[in-house]
């Protein structure tokens, strides 16, 4: 699998291969949450379904199991369960001053050729780098395994997108389509606002944008930046994702494609998480042939040094529910990871009692049922590490 046209790729599969023996030798790994082979995964990007096959990309490291180095890695399922490692989709042109390849989408341009959009960030200090551009990339084989950077690169930069002078972080396009036209969005932000800015696509080829305004915005004293913003329809309403330095929120309404405004009639945080790093963070999205909306986000907060780190949640289901939120569920098809069911009986514990399970399986799902007494604790332990107490 290293074995690629493009020379920084091959070095980065290079490297990925030989760390692959101590990611796997680490017993606290996720053995059904995808992740790559080795090393650090952040954001997924780019998700697609085309010919059969769901396509992932992700943010990734190659070279440690830390951020840094950020290339487009991928895979492809038939079943979103099953994954199947793919060669780095993309990786940074060092040579057009390109330091990383920053997160972003897939969409088919008028032809029905899948594209890829990222955010293509040079080299430099953060603070005096020259400002972001939106890139595009197109496929040079139908399995979409090769690919390479368009010619009509950059796609949108901030000297001539027609819009305001945002803040050189300018990132994370998203594309949508709706009344047969296609539409792109960007976070951004300047001194004092963060925005999601608009954009419509003047031709079918998907390289030429113009500046709408700004679908949603705040003062940064109350939002920093709108990280990775996802904006699709779903049972008749409008889902607006962001994640904003804190937990994934959600803004549900309407969106008139005439006057290009968004009415926000609900909002919140889509999943509070359990600690205070967003376990689930960066959606994506994308819509299965059998019009499913199917929710991605990346799993956080994983130690380093044991030669991998990140993982990707497992697929939900986004719908609206009747209260008028999003509503979310583990898509069915993981029931096919489910083995034999084992029935460990009732048991009544006193003092400092245990009972203690014996089994093979490399992971495992369990279904308790407690019944506490007056002052009573009591804890599941998995491998010699404490998962849950009550």
């Amino acid at each position: 699998m290293s074995d690629h046209s493009n020379p920084a790729i091959d070095r980065a599969m290079q490297s990925i291969g030989a760390a692959v023996s101590r990611a796997d030798a680490d017993p606290t790994r996720p053995t059904f949450h995808f992740r790559p082979p080795a090393f650090w995964m952040n954001d997924p990007n780019g998700p697609i379904y085309h010919n059969g096959w769901f396509h992932l990309f992700y943010q990734h490291n190659p070279y440690g199991d830390e951020w840094g180095h950020m290339h487009w890695g991928h895979a492809r399922s038939r079943d979103l369960v099953r994954w199947e490692h793919l060669p780095i989709a993309l990786a940074p042109s060092l040579e057009l001053g390109e330091e990383h390849v920053y997160s972003g989408c897939a969409w088919p341009n008028g032809d029905g050729e899948p594209l890829l959009f990222y955010t293509s960030v040079k080299s430099g200090p953060k603070e005096s780098r020259p400002p972001n551009e939106q890139w595009a990339a197109r496929p040079l084989d139908a399995e979409l395994i090769v690919w390479e950077k368009h010619p009509a690169n950059p796609i949108l930069a901030l000297a001539t997108h027609g819009g305001p002078l945002f803040d050189r972080e300018w990132r994370d396009p998203f594309i949508f389509a709706e009344a047969g036209r296609t539409f792109m969005v960007v976070g951004g932000d300047d001194d004092d606002v963060a925005g999601v800015a608009l954009y419509e696509a003047t031709d079918a080829s998907l390289t030429r944008w113009h500046y709408c305004g700004l679908l949603v915005q705040t003062t940064k004293d109350k939002l920093p930046f709108y990280e990775c913003p996802n904006f699709v329809k779903v049972d008749g309403k409008w889902i607006l994702l962001t994640s904003p330095y804190r937990e994934i929120e959600y803004m549900v309404g309407d969106f008139d494609v005439e006057t290009l405004t968004f009415t926000v009639e609900q909002e919140g945080v889509l999943d509070p998480g359990f600690s205070d790093v967003p376990n689930f963070y960066a959606s994506n999205i994308l819509f299965d042939e059998a019009g499913r909306c199917i929710l991605l986000g990346w799993v956080r907060g994983f130690p380093q040094g044991h030669g991998w780190n990140g993982a990707l949640a497992l697929p939900r289901i986004l719908t609206i529910g009747d209260d008028g939120h999003p509503h979310q569920q583990p898509i069915p098809e993981l029931a096919q990871l489910r083995g034999a069911l084992t029935d460990f009986g009732t048991h009544r514990l006193t003092g400092a009692g245990e009972v203690e399970y014996t089994g093979a399986a490399p992971s495992v799902e369990v279904q308790v049922a407690l019944t506490l007494g007056e002052g009573a604790n009591v804890g599941l332990v998995l491998n010699g590490q404490t998962l849950v107490t009550y």
